[in-house]
């Protein structure tokens, strides 16, 4: 069963809608009496529900991370993608902090080292990605980690510098040097108190 496609529309003065001329005048009369054009997005929304659209989408509201003023339609959107006080995860520590913090964070972080298995070279976190794809697995020998350097001379017997040791003589004479001090230091404030009071 076809429809015939063929009858003429006209536009009703109050939506702007395309309504078949057989029942412009039925629903000019239903629309104009129901129907109100908001003046914000001019939607057409029910006369009776017209102060809670605007409510419910258009009324400003503050965000409650940052205290930006919006409509209330654009809230979500707002705390999702655009507020400096929302939280993100840095990209090389997953760290969460706030939007407006994380490319001074990451600019440090981003910096940080972790060595590739792969060539045993330090590689900063911000690379790792494209290190990865180019890595070859071969250990260059003029940028190798000092620790690596280092490494095979421990192994060849040279001498670690060992921490100073302090006599047991040293230690009490330091101690007792402190006490003294403290004594002294307390009997004098004692004294100075004690004339402060008399004058």
């Amino acid at each position: 069963m076809e429809i015939a496609s063929d009858e003429t529309t006209r536009i009703c003065n109050h939506c702007d809608r395309a309504i078949p001329s057989s029942n412009i005048d039925l629903h000019y009369a239903h629309c104009s009496r129901n129907l109100e054009k908001c003046n914000v997005c001019g939607d057409m929304v029910p006369i009776r529900h017209a102060k809670e659209h605007f409510l419910n989408t258009h009324a400003p509201v503050a965000c409650s991370l940052c205290s930006a003023t919006m409509e209330r339609g654009n809230l979500d959107i707002h705390k999702g993608e655009s507020c400096p006080q929302r939280i993100v995860n840095c990209e090389f520590c997953e760290f969460p902090l706030p939007a407006i913090d994380l490319a001074e964070h990451q600019e440090v972080c981003g910096n940080r080292t972790e060595m590739c298995y792969q060539c045993n070279r330090y590689i900063r976190l911000r690379e790792r990605y494209n290190h990865a794809s180019r890595c070859t697995g071969i250990a260059e020998s003029n940028v190798e980690s000092s620790r690596n350097v280092r490494a095979p001379e421990r192994e060849q017997g040279a001498p670690r510098r060992q921490p100073p040791e302090y006599s047991r003589k040293r230690l009490i004479f330091t101690i007792a040097v402190t006490g003294i001090a403290v004594l002294f230091g307390s009997l004098f404030f004692q004294k100075k108190a004690e004339a402060s009071q008399v004058h």
